[in-house]
Order: structure tokens, then C-alpha cells, then sequence
């Protein structure tokens, strides 16, 4: 789908970049945390928000400017001929080392409750593993758990339903996650 972006994306915003959030024709959000941060603003019901918010956004920052650029590197390494999927790998390796070491202290990056940052980052952690599971599992022992209690939540099971693809104009898909 994101080959097939719709016109009105790039109406809304011209980087047409997902996501996007429009609130009103003044308001645009176009990055995923300032989304989430969004949201979290509207509503907490978990406190995802802890008070250690400087400490996750410092992570996320690391994971967005460092990690997910490796991350695409190894996991596309055939298209970065200047180093080996090795390399990447290593490059990957300082970002899931240090989460190792933090879940090493606690269920969540931050403590025993879900936090803004574990949201944030363990899609691309995800991404990771999934290049190479045999690796990731047996070298993260504890960051493997923590993505696996994700993956295994209802409410990542919620949102990895495959929904038909949104049509301009159609009246929103709204999902009860509380169910």
C-alpha cells in the first residue's frame, strides 16, 4: 500500500511520509512519536507517560537517528555493497545491547509498566529480529522476552488485523481496543 499512497496524503502532507495525523487543515502531525506524544496527551488511560520522560524520549532519538538506520542497512544489506551484512549486524548489535541491558532491570525499558518508549521502539526491534530470529533470541535473552510479550498481547493481536485498504472519503474504521 505505501507504493499506492492516495493523492490526498500528499494533499494533507507533501513529504507523503506515514503516518500522518490531520486535526484540522492548520494542524498537521507527520511524526509518529509527536503522534504518539499527541494521543498520549488526549488520553493516558495506562500512564504510558512516566516520569522518566526525558530518559524515553533520549532512547527513541537514539533508536530514530542511530538504530533504524542500521536496522535498514541489515536488512537490505544487498543494497549497501560498502560493508556486509555482518557489519550491519554489529552496527544493530549497540542499540539491542544496550535495551538488553535495561530489561535486564525491569519487564519495560523504564520499569515493570509499558511506557511511551517501549511503544516506540519495539517495532524496529521486531524488525531486527525478524532478519535473523536463531540470532536475536539467543544473544537477547531479555529483550527477547520483552518482544515477545508484545507480540503476544491482545493489543498488538488488534492492530495487526488486515483491514481493507482505506478509500478516501469512507466513513473511519473505529476499533474498540478495550474489548
Amino acid at each position: 500500500f505505501l507504493k499506492n499512497r492516495p493523492q490526498e496524503l500528499y494533499n494533507i502532507s507533501p513529504k507523503g511520509t506515514v503516518p500522518v495525523l490531520c486535526l484540522s487543515k492548520s494542524i498537521i502531525i507527520e511524526e509518529s512519536l509527536n503522534i504518539m506524544k499527541w494521543a498520549l496527551e488526549q488520553q493516558d488511560i495506562e500512564s504510558w507517560f512516566l516520569s522518566n520522560i526525558n530518559d524515553q524520549i533520549a532512547i527513541i532519538t537514539l533508536c530514530d537517528n542511530e538504530f533504524k538506520q542500521w536496522l535498514d542497512k541489515y536488512k537490505y544489506h544487498d543494497r549497501y555493497p560498502e560493508n556486509n551484512k555482518n557489519f550491519y549486524k554489529k552496527k544493530c548489535d549497540e542499540f539491542l545491547s544496550h535495551i538488553n541491558n535495561l530489561l535486564n532491570k525491569n519487564l519495560y525499558l523504564f520499569s515493570n509498566n509499558i511506557s511511551l518508549s517501549d511503544v516506540a521502539i519495539f517495532p524496529f526491534v521486531r524488525q531486527c529480529a525478524n532478519v535473523d530470529m536463531d540470532w536475536f533470541t539467543n544473544k537477547y535473552i531479555h529483550t527477547s522476552k520483552w518482544l515477545n510479550n508484545f507480540i503476544s498481547s491482545k493489543l498488538f493481536l488488534s492492530v495487526m488485523d488486515k483491514y481493507p485498504e482505506y478509500q478516501y472519503k469512507q466513513t473511519p474504521l473505529i476499533i474498540n481496543f478495550n474489548k
